[in-house]
């Protein structure tokens, strides 16, 4: 791993707290941010003017951005740049499977390998580098960056080897995520109803059958504190699960339940996109989505 050179383009959220980990743990990283990297980078990372600038000095350049139309971008100027030592793309970024595989298209007529590596763990996650990192690609650069994962992530899986089954794993861990938030929402609410304690609740679930990533994390943490803070917009939510609804289409498979799931997140997109996802549970317990 000392021989390769890394860059890091998206610095938000996620990215920034990555970086952050990244460089805390010994990777020389050059990072970019069209929102800002000076603001935006990490102690110890030299700063790059764009896109293009971070192709020209790295071999690997890791993504951490918003949606299958910017990684489009960000690919095709650094292809564009010309000359530069870029060899590989590992996109963390959750796009969907069809842009994915554009992705890979685009980098492989440019001589350049995409991994296709979207990550789950949300802001904490990112922050305590404890990640999970669901990687699509040759084993080989599996093991050139399993150093790498290891310094911002604490579970890395190979799920596939194509472009695309990265991001079907990481659909569907959103969808039955979405699906936990909308059910335990319900289910907390009837309880409150019935005069039940919500922290009681918790503990209850959290040792019982019902327990779920939405008992044991964010109803804790989040919901029954009042912060609403996860960190996780409910408009970049709803992209993922309106991801997951075209892939389904797509493969023609079997959909039983995420019809209604996704009915009721877009009620809530609709009202407020840049809600915290956590806040779906007034949202269902006032019963705003009549």
């Amino acid at each position: 791993m000392s021989e390769q050179t890394f860059g890091f383009i998206g610095l938000g959220n996620m990215g920034g707290h990555m970086t952050a980990n990244l460089a805390r743990n010994g990777t020389r990283l050059l990072v970019y941010d069209k929102a800002g990297t000076a603001a935006r980078a990490p102690d110890g990372a030299a700063l790059a003017q764009s896109a293009a600038d971070v192709a020209a000095q790295v071999d690997n350049v890791l993504l951490c951005l918003p949606d299958g139309d910017v990684v489009a971008e960000v690919i095709d100027e650094m292809l564009n740049a010309g000359a530069g030592s870029l060899s590989r793309v590992v996109d963390t970024s959750t796009i969907g499977i069809a842009a994915a595989v554009s992705a890979f298209e685009s980098c492989a007529a440019g001589g350049v390998e995409y991994v296709d590596s979207p990550i789950s763990g949300g802001v904490a996650g990112a922050r305590n580098a404890t990640l999970a990192v669901m990687y699509a690609g040759t084993a080989a650069s599996f093991e050139a960056l399993l150093p790498v994962y290891s310094r911002m992530a604490k579970n890395v899986f190979q799920v596939g080897k194509r472009a695309g089954q990265g991001q079907a794993m990481k659909l569907l861990n959103n969808f039955l995520s979405g699906t936990a938030m909308a059910a335990t929402s319900e289910a907390i609410a009837f309880g409150v109803g019935q005069g039940l304690d919500m922290e009681t609740m918790l503990n209850v679930l959290n040792v019982s059958t019902g327990q779920n990533t939405a008992t044991a994390d964010k109803f804790p943490n989040r919901v029954l504190t009042e912060s609403y803070d996860a960190g996780f917009l409910t408009r970049l939510f709803f992209k993922d699960l309106r991801l997951y609804r075209e892939a389904i289409a797509a493969a023609n498979a079997a959909d039983p339940v995420s019809p209604a799931v996704a009915a009721l997140w877009e009620r809530l997109q609709s009202t407020d996109s840049e809600a915290d996802f956590t806040r779906i549970y007034p949202f269902v317990r006032d019963k705003k989505y009549a």
